[in-house]
């Protein structure tokens, strides 16, 4: 009797462990686009910090992070504990978010000329160099203001996260939830540490006397700007899939739609598997799209009416 209640409770708990690992496995597919946009964000809030203050900075804001996913995590247990009916919703503004964030992005870009861009880098790379500037002071402020993003980012991880495990098991929320939080975490800043120190590689290695050393050193600095920059684009379109995915779930005869019509795709000869599997993701990636430009329409015509009314006062 012992012995088959023995194995009994290793078979649940294999059983919860699976459920978990499934879980979170899914949910950290569905963050990849808050993942994407925060390698590249966090990446670039090192920009006009000392070279060798860089990994403590990084380091700095990984505590923050921490701080902050200690706080998200056990509220979106109360949350899903006491208004399981709030999920839904704040699933659907997290991925509204997504959208309105990537929009804004490309909006930033092509409204916004290279010069002002290099004007803005050249701006700091002189505060490096000012006497008259607090160092200390800077960092700190670009500690606090990386913080701040992150909460917000991780409030979109959460809230994902929570909409994957909203009908599980207390026990498999929490440690679901708990997992990726830490994942999420460890991942996103040692990834941003190797990021923000890989010129420094290239550059010992381009001072090295081997001849090959020398090569991959130069070519590693030649990618290092391409990297940041892919991981930008990357961020941005998973940013509307993701987004799109959420607010199209979120929508039962928009996402019944999309499966009727990705359905017939892939009813045409030859490229029915193709265009079965494109239609779902090229419909969310649209959807996201169009949700995120009438999003930031709305928040410029509220800042810009808010702004007049100060004028105004």
């Amino acid at each position: 009797m012992a012995g088959s209640s023995l194995l009994a409770l290793i078979d649940d708990i294999a059983t919860i462990l699976d459920d978990v690992a499934v879980m979170t496995k899914l949910a950290a597919k569905k963050t990849a686009g808050v993942l994407g946009d925060d390698l590249a964000l966090n990446a670039q809030q090192v920009t006009g910090v000392n070279a060798d203050r860089e990994l403590p900075v990084v380091w700095a804001v990984a505590k923050g992070s921490a701080v902050n996913k200690a706080i998200l995590v056990p509220l979106a247990l109360l949350i899903s504990a006491f208004l399981p009916w709030a999920v839904t919703p704040l699933l659907m503004v997290g991925g509204l978010f997504l959208c309105f964030e990537g929009v804004e992005k490309l909006a930033h870009k092509f409204l916004h000329s290279e010069a002002e861009d290099e004007a803005h880098h050249a701006e700091l790379t002189q505060a490096l160099v000012d006497p008259n500037v607090d160092l200390v002071a800077l960092e700190k402020e670009k500690i606090k203001g990386a913080v701040r993003t992150d909460f917000i980012l991780s409030a979109e991880i959460i809230a994902i996260s929570l909409g994957v495990v909203a009908g599980a098991p207390l026990m498999t929320q929490v440690t679901v939830l708990v997992g990726v939080a830490v994942l999420m975490t460890v991942g996103v800043y040692g990834l941003v540490a190797g990021i923000v120190k890989i010129d420094d590689l290239g550059l010992a290695l381009s001072r090295s006397s081997s001849g090959f050393h020398q090569s991959l050193g130069a070519g590693i600095l030649k990618a290092a700007p391409w990297l940041m920059k892919s991981l930008s684009i990357a961020g941005t379109v998973a940013m509307f899939l993701v987004g799109g995915g959420i607010l199209t779930h979120g929508i039962p005869p928009l996402h019944h739609a999309i499966e009727e019509f990705a359905h017939h795709a892939g009813e045409v000869p030859g490229l029915g598997g193709l265009l079965a599997a494109l239609v779902p993701t090229l419909a969310d990636g649209l959807i996201g799209i169009v949700a995120g430009a009438v999003a930031l329409g709305v928040v410029t015509v509220f800042q810009r009416v808010l702004s007049r009314g100060r004028k105004a006062a």
